[in-house]
């Protein structure tokens, strides 16, 4: 068995070939192109095992390599950072550092997705960031607004409705200045480009969800629609990689930072180490979640009068994690518990 550590690049990689007893056999700058890697590791008689860290365009070396019958590896940055630190840092040496740790069987991995997965994880990142900037651009132009004065203030009034089909009409008929009017002329029109795409994006995560049965099991859970469902499905990808609850709530970093000395021990704010995604999709389906079911809301009450309403909010969020884990790994919907018609009555303004 010969084992190769990669250090890739956008363009080009570095990669080192070695032998079981660490002997580097082969080393050299490739382009990112499959002839120029086949050549490279075409000479090599024994199987070669792979290692590469994960990084924005590391799929596309992985795919390569898979295709050419090489098991690859996908390893942890920060971690691998933490392991082998060095003062001199070139890509000879990184890639000789992966090649060894591989040999030695001590890669940090990550999960590697389908590629499947990796679709559907693009069409949910460029929906959100239409949405992202759509708010941007809504924000500018009620600023644009603003800087008007008294007199476009009486001519809207004090409506709320600016973005509705007939707000983006008087929006249109305002006499303003001509530089202003220019200005907002561009930035509706740029709303109205973004309201177009990501209607489109829509259609995209919809025919996700029809395909994604995992999705349509979250979307039964209080506060997932069918965008975080959909999300949280495509970042979980496979449930049966977490061996409990309580690694899912790692990986979603919602989990406290612990600190420990001697017979003290300190539990801080959450690690925000893990997924970034799947943590916010917990986070924000809390308040939903709360309002429509019952047990939820006594379960965040309990633990808002404990803690303060933050810290309540994501313990909820280890609840909802903890419900997804579990109907996932049981393949069913969420059922809450009957009530009975119970109904209690909540202080005004406790939610």
């Amino acid at each position: 068995m010969n084992y190769m550590g990669i250090d890739h690049h956008k363009q080009y990689s570095h990669l080192t070939i070695m032998d079981e007893e660490g002997k580097v056999l082969k080393s050299g700058r490739v382009l990112n192109y499959r002839r120029e890697v086949e050549e490279f590791i075409g000479n090599t008689e024994e199987e070669i095992r792979a290692v590469i860290e994960a990084g924005r365009a590391s799929y596309v070396m992985v795919d390569m390599l898979e295709g050419l019958g090489v098991e690859v590896k996908l390893a942890h940055s920060k971690e691998i950072k933490s392991i082998a630190r060095a003062k001199i840092k070139t890509e000879k040496r990184d890639s000789k550092i992966l090649a060894d740790l591989l040999r030695a069987n001590l890669i940090p991995e990550v999960h590697k997705r389908s590629v499947e997965s990796r679709r559907a994880q693009r069409v949910l990142r460029q929906r959100v960031f239409f949405v992202s900037t759509m708010t941007r651009v809504k924000n500018r132009i009620q600023a644009l607004l603003a800087q008007q004065g008294e007199r476009i203030e009486d001519e809207l009034g004090l409506r709320k409705d600016l973005f509705t089909r007939g707000g983006i009409k008087r929006l249109k008929t305002l006499n303003l200045a001509a530089e202003d009017k220019k200005l907002l002329e561009g930035l509706l029109e740029l709303y109205e480009g973004l309201e177009a795409l990501i209607k489109n994006s829509e259609k995209l995560v919809n025919d996700l969800y029809k395909r994604m049965k995992e999705a349509q099991l979250i979307s039964t859970v209080p506060g997932f629609g069918g965008f975080f469902s959909v999300l949280v499905a495509t970042e979980i990808d496979d449930i049966n990689r977490f061996d409990s609850a309580e690694k899912l709530h790692s990986y979603a970093g919602v989990i406290p930072s612990t600190h420990s000395s001697g017979e003290r021990l300190y539990h801080g704010k959450i690690v925000k180490e893990g997924n970034r995604w799947l943590r916010w999709a917990a986070v924000e389906a809390v308040w939903p979640a709360i309002r429509s079911d019952f047990d939820l809301r006594v379960f965040f009450q309990r633990h808002s009068k404990r803690k303060n309403v933050n810290v309540a909010k994501v313990i909820t969020a280890r609840r909802l994690l903890t419900i997804i884990y579990k109907i996932l790994k049981e393949g069913r919907c969420y059922v809450p518990y009957p009530r009975n018609k119970i109904i209690l009555r909540l202080p005004s303004g406790s939610i």
